[in-house]
């Protein structure tokens, strides 16, 4: 009898993104990744380690501290046929070239009657749970969701960092894909098939139930999907079904597997890193109540950071959102 060898191998979710920009790099000369300290030093995470090593300067670019010429560069690349991977260093980062992302970059495909499209990458390490100070640890992702003419995607685990990194390299649009930087160091199984010889398993935009449950529908994405799988897990143990839904795309959203889960469970709650008001989680809140107005047994609610800028330091484990807080607000939709 043949043993089966495995191609999985267990990897960080860092590595897991180091992997994905290699392949990409591989797969195709028109890739080229730019950003500040990406190259020799491989990045503040070291998201890049060894990248321009084996690639070259050419192909692995270290930029000015200029966000904006950053990404305006590489929106002239895409134009011209390469697939260019900005790297922003933290999240408080990006605003310099927010002009450029909002104002040309998602706008370019409808401009131009789709006749022009910018198959360009823009990676942002987000969120907090690092002891950082003021402007790197920020939860941005409601700004780009919010743009038309863009794709917004975070993994929530190594698995679907190393595959979400390739599909969004591979697509025509241009995708802001937000890495959740405390989860650069978690550790869980790759296949490294995936993408070679074996398909993905699902479409970038396509969610996907992480844990079955019956009895409330959990939605989160990014950093909070351990946190989410925490929660379940105590749930569970106290005799309650959680099932949790990984949004994995931000723009679009798949409503319809939420939906789905909504219908079977009857509740919702919504865990995001960041603040409450105007939220990812307000919009899932409203299309929801209204899909499901007839099948919802309680109040969608909601679970977030504070309406404040981001504590620095220590003063964050106050402000991310944490298992008990997340059952607080499973607790109260069971109540009604």
């Amino acid at each position: 009898m043949t043993a089966v060898v495995s191609s999985a191998t267990t990897m960080t979710l860092g590595d897991a993104l180091n992997t994905g920009l290699r392949r990409a790099l591989e797969d195709d000369p028109k890739v080229v990744l730019m950003g500040e300290d990406i190259g020799k030093l491989g990045g503040v995470f070291r998201i890049t380690d060894g990248l321009q090593k084996n690639f070259g300067p050419a192909r692995v670019i270290d930029t000015p501290l200029a966000e904006s010429g950053i990404v305006g560069t590489a929106f002239g690349l895409a134009l011209r046929g390469y697939r260019p991977v900005c790297e922003i260093q933290f999240d408080g980062f990006v605003y310099p070239a927010f002009d450029q992302i909002v104002s040309q970059v998602a706008k370019i495909h409808y401009r131009t009657r789709g006749h022009v499209k910018v198959p360009l990458t823009i990676r942002i390490p987000y969120g907090g749970g690092i002891g950082a100070a003021e402007h790197h640890s920020e939860s941005p992702e409601a700004y780009f969701a919010h743009t038309a003419g863009l794709r917004v995607v975070t993994p929530g685990n190594p698995a679907d960092a190393y595959t979400m990194i390739r599909q969004a390299i591979a697509l025509d649009d241009p995708v802001v894909f937000f890495e959740p930087k405390r989860r650069y160091w978690d550790r869980g199984e790759v296949d490294l098939e995936v993408g070679v010889s074996a398909p993905p398993a699902l479409p970038l935009d396509q969610a996907r139930i992480a844990r079955p449950g019956t009895d409330v529908t959990l939605v989160a994405y990014g950093s909070m999907m351990p946190t989410a799988l925490e929660a379940a897990e105590i749930a569970g143990a106290e005799g309650m079904s959680l099932e949790v839904v990984d949004l994995r795309s931000l723009s679009p959203i798949d409503f319809e597997t939420v939906e789905g889960s909504v219908r079977r469970t009857g509740r919702l709650v919504v865990a995001q890193e960041a603040p409450i008001f105007a939220g990812l989680g307000a919009e899932i809140a409203a299309r929801i109540s209204q899909r499901c107005f007839y099948q919802l047994e309680a109040p969608v609610q909601r679970v977030g950071g504070f309406d404040i800028p981001y504590p620095p330091s220590r003063l964050e484990r106050h402000h991310v959102p944490d298992a008990d807080r997340i059952l607080g607000a499973v607790d109260e939709a069971l109540a009604a």
